[in-house]
């Protein structure tokens, strides 16, 4: 069968987790696989750009590098980037052979799409010389925790994906760090409680330092109009190698292409795959600093998301907001979203068209930039 069409009869979620699932099946996968130094990156925002940093940073000295993340924008490819590029369909394929061949009929079809999507990137990056793996959610219980690592990578975490992680940072951040083997780097943390469970772990633990700066980093970051939140995962992302004494070049990050991440599709239309209260927050200086003028804001949401609270961060630096629908079954119901914009007294319409003299900001889900993209693809 072909790949897609096996993970794509997959459900993404599943009432009852069986967390020793995806172990069992490593432990049949691990004998046919070479063992590759992983670096695994856990947190709630940030991970899929701190985890590209490092594999493209990696790549252009000369590494065969596996960067594997989630989910994707557009297709399925983009969540196993290998050598620089998306990895293509016929890689894919051969990898899928050779896994379902190793796990069996039974065993393929009880891992979960997130599960089997794990094992089918070790597959692919087993003749790499680094393989960077990015959590799905959580860190402890999380699929891509069944690989050995070298380093465990923290990103700021927040709270987010609560029916899953707990309702407490305590919780959420107990879970994320419990992921984390026997060395660790900690990035910029909101809470402190993050720092104090880290701190309490009987490992090697890193601290990136704010008083560290990098001007020659944050002009490059500066002049690409990243924004300041991109600005923190460099550093993040810079400091991983030095721990581990691997080598860069500073100018690289003038290569790298991190799509979806407060990225300018346009002069005056950014898209930005952040879909949380603490994603927002960290979007406002980007916002004031590449903006002329207030963008309009297209939103929607996942009905998980606090929406309500994202809403109000954005509020005081947004001309509107234009409601775009989403093909996600747990969408926020648009009578629900509407209800709150007018309590919230911001102004709204639905979005029809983008126009040359306006500003936009794109932000809300990957559903919500995967749904702007196709009408932008269809208008360009």
């Amino acid at each position: 069968m072909n790949f897609l069409d096996f993970l794509d009869s997959k459900p993404l979620y599943y009432k009852e987790i069986d967390h020793q699932r995806v172990h069992k099946a490593y432990t049949m996968l691990k004998p046919h696989l070479k063992a590759i130094p992983t670096i695994h990156i856990v947190g709630t925002n940030g991970k899929g750009s701190t985890g590209r940093m490092i594999a493209s940073l990696l790549f252009f000295q000369g590494f065969k590098v596996m960067h594997y993340s989630s989910p994707h924008i557009k297709k399925f490819n983009e969540r196993i980037w290998i050598d620089g590029e998306e990895s293509c369909d016929e890689i894919l394929q051969k990898a899928h052979e050779k896994l379902f061949t190793i796990l069996g009929v039974e065993m393929s079809d009880e891992l979960s799409y997130f599960e089997y999507s794990t094992l089918l990137a070790l597959v692919v990056g087993e003749e790499s010389d680094f393989m960077i793996l990015e959590a799905g959610l959580g860190g402890e219980f999380d699929a891509t925790n069944v690989a050995p690592k070298i380093l465990s990578v923290i990103t700021p975490i927040g709270i987010d994906h609560q029916a899953f992680l707990g309702d407490t940072i305590e919780q959420i951040a107990t879970t994320k760090l419990n992921s984390i083997n026997s060395t660790a780097l900690i990035g910029f943390q909101t809470y402190q409680e993050v720092y104090d469970i880290a701190n309490k772990k009987n490992t090697t633990i890193y601290i990136l330092d704010k008083k560290d700066e990098n001007l020659r980093l944050k002009k490059i970051i500066d002049e690409l109009f990243l924004g300041d939140y991109l600005y923190d995962n460099a550093r993040l992302a810079l400091k991983a190698l030095e721990i581990l004494n691997l080598p860069y070049n500073i100018e690289d990050f003038c290569k790298i292409e991190l799509f979806g991440r407060f990225y300018p599709l346009a002069k005056n239309i950014r898209i930005d795959v952040g879909h949380n209260l603490l994603a927002s927050s960290v979007m406002i200086d980007s916002i004031q600093k590449v903006f002329a003028t207030k963008p309009i804001l297209i939103y929607n949401s996942l009905d998980d998301k606090d929406f309500n609270a994202i809403l109000k961060n954005f509020k005081p630096y947004i001309k509107r907001v234009e409601i775009l629908e989403i093909d996600a079954f747990r969408a926020i119901k648009k009578e629900t979203l509407i209800k709150t914009l007018e309590t919230l007294d911001i102004s709204f319409k639905d979005f029809t068209t983008l126009c040359d003299d306006e500003n936009y900001l794109i932000f809300g889900s990957f559903y919500l930039v995967e749904s702007f993209l196709k009408y932008y693809d269809y208008q360009s």
